[in-house]
């Protein structure tokens, strides 16, 4: 059993919290610009540390005069936009908790977060959100209060506000210490009902504090991140925090199909992003090099620069063949790339899912040092990410400042520190069954190297037992086959059955370039590309090449192409992009019995 912990770098004091951060980054360089506002396509307005201050002050204010009480729990159901970080310190300014609903959540789903955590009011983006949310009201007589950020209600809540005093704002600003909730953020639920995650004000600004001595490349005043992941999980919501106390500038994207031309005209400087972004990316360059007879070329390139990233590791270095090559790659190709994601970025911070060695040798060949990192909701996000000056491709990186890390005798993977959970909201049983002393079980498993370096290979409870006794981890066989252009999303089977299978959806954004790249130019269903030779062909070399990795007790046997395409609103994935494998089980019973029991 390996553990070990990292102590704090600097501690903070016990009557701080979260506002804090934002009050001596105003203090410190109130004219720094703290975040870009598009209120045009490729337009950026700058708002100032100042500016922000005074905006969030104003609408803390407002929330006091409309009654919201220090401890309350508040909703916000946003898509990625300024408005939302707004309210989320005007909240903590306010002593209250704010409650973050995904945008795609449910009516059902909203009525279980704001019931379960007693929210008093909400804040929502638009009209079809409040829609949503007028479907469960009657069931939710504590929420007394809505407001809706495309209107007017903010610039009214700050009239409102108007008559509050400093001195009362500045009582309730202070009214939460450390050790006091700063949000519940709920789980997304691969299965049953989402848990709600008491995350304290200690969490964040400890993190936040530590991460920027520990990261001073990537998070200084000058950096740039534009934020396109949900603020309501909680990998962007830190990043949003720990933005604001390094004087990073942020600029806010909500809509994914605007993420390519957003970052050519805002540059940043470092991305936030789970392993789909960079596969998608990677995916659409070749395909778009392919339509345009240069697809050998790409592949040239990429093999290249996946060789040559991999030489860097060698003490030798690169040979000088391979240095001759990638430097006329880099004119042909890895420029190009560089710049379509605007030209400045030098880091991404990746987490979620393993990226694989593979697409994190080519990012960083090309000029992009991926940072991977591990933690998980109960963790306010980071407990372990790799440093520029320590990276090993393929693990996430070493521990945090103030977090520790246990590998039980099974494998799982134990967390402890600054930055852990209280407890999960009115659920003692769930908090007692997470928890092994102040240890808590992550259920994935992995292994800790000799350098404190992690790999994550699989969760716990989705481990296969195939009726052979053979113990299968589905994830490193699914990660690098939703690496392949035509696949959406892999799915592994087998569970006491005599072989592992998977059912495969396809990606409903490549599919027409890559059909259209292979001859085939019109439209063509997700059902119809099921069963098109060419697809079926192409799916069962992408399973062929990750069978190499893998024994043939473990290799995937047989696949079935779904005729749909797996995601949240299908109810099939979470919004962190996770699938709820019961779920897919349950619903595709039937092409799960088609390969273990083909019709004769």
């Amino acid at each position: 059993m390996k553990s070990y912990d990292v102590p704090l770098l600097i501690e903070t004091a016990l009557h701080s919290n979260i506002t804090d951060l934002l009050v001596e980054r105003a203090a410190k360089t109130p004219n720094l610009v703290l975040f870009q506002v598009e209120n045009e396509p490729n337009a950026w307005s700058p708002v100032t540390a100042a500016e922000f201050l005074e905006d969030v002050k104003a609408l803390a204010k407002g929330f006091i005069a409309c009654g919201i009480q220090p401890g309350q729990a508040v909703g916000i159901m946003s898509r990625t936009r300024l408005e939302w970080t707004l309210v989320d310190f005007a909240l903590w300014f306010a002593g209250a908790v704010s409650v973050p609903v995904y945008e795609s959540s449910a009516p059902a789903q909203i009525e279980w977060i704001l019931g379960n955590s007693d929210s008093v009011a909400l804040i929502v983006e638009n009209g079809a959100m409040r829609s949503k949310f007028d479907e469960v009201r009657q069931s939710l007589p504590l929420v007394k209060q809505v407001w809706q950020l495309d209107t007017l209600d903010l610039a009214h809540l700050k009239t409102l506000g108007a008559e509050v005093g400093e001195d009362i704002l500045e009582m309730r600003r202070k009214s939460a210490t450390l050790d006091d909730l700063a949000t519940i953020i709920y789980t997304s639920g691969t299965t049953g009902k989402p848990k709600g995650c008491e995350l304290l004000h200690r969490g964040f600004v400890d993190l936040s504090r530590n991460a920027v001595l520990e990261l001073p490349t990537v998070v200084s005043e000058g950096a740039t991140t534009l934020l396109f992941l949900p603020l309501a999980h909680v990998f962007a919501r830190f990043i949003e925090v720990l933005c604001v106390h390094g004087g990073v500038t942020v600029g806010h994207q909500p809509d994914a199909r605007n993420i390519g031309p957003a970052m050519m005209s805002f540059k940043p400087t470092f991305l936030l992003a789970v392993p789909r972004v960079f596969e998608k990316v990677y995916n659409s360059a070749e395909q778009k090099a392919e339509a345009s007879g240069k697809g050998d070329i790409f592949r040239k390139a990429a093999a290249t620069a996946i060789a040559y990233s991999k030489a860097m590791d060698n003490p030798r270095g690169p040979g000088l063949l391979l240095s001759v090559r990638f430097r006329v790659f880099d004119l042909l190709v890895y420029r190009k790339l560089r710049a379509a994601m605007g030209g400045r970025v030098r880091f991404a911070v990746s987490g979620g899912a393993p990226l694989g060695p593979r697409l994190g040798h080519f990012f960083r060949a090309i000029g992009l040092i991926v940072l991977e990192g591990y933690g998980l909701t109960e963790t306010t996000a980071p407990a372990m990410i790799a440093r520029p000056d320590a990276i090993k491709i393929g693990k996430v990186g070493q521990l945090l400042p103030g977090c520790g890390i246990k590998i039980n005798e099974d494998g799982e993977i134990l967390l402890r520190g600054t930055n852990t959970l209280r407890s999960y909201w009115r659920n003692p049983e769930a908090t007692a069954e997470s928890f092994e002393g102040d240890w808590f079980r992550t259920g994935d498993i992995g292994e800790l190297d000799s350098e404190g370096f992690l790999s994550i290979t699989g969760r716990k409870k989705e481990l296969i037992v195939t009726a052979g006794g053979k113990n299968v981890a589905p994830a490193p066989m699914e990660d690098p086959l939703r690496a392949d252009p035509l696949i959406g999303q892999a799915v592994v089977i087998g569970d006491q059955q005599p072989f592992v299978a998977a059912l495969i959806s396809l990606d409903p954004e490549m599919l027409p370039i890559w059909l259209k790249n292979q001859g085939i130019d019109r439209q063509v269903s997700l059902a119809e590309a099921a069963k098109l030779p060419i697809v079926l062909k192409a799916v069962q070399e992408a399973v062929n090449r990750v069978n190499k990795n893998f024994s043939q007790a473990e290799s995937i046997r047989k696949f079935a192409i779904l005729d749909v395409e797996l995601t949240e609103a299908s109810g099939h994935i979470t919004p962190s992009l996770k699938v709820k494998r019961n779920l897919v089980i349950t619903d595709f019973a039937e092409q799960i019995h088609e390969i273990y029991q083909p019709r004769s």
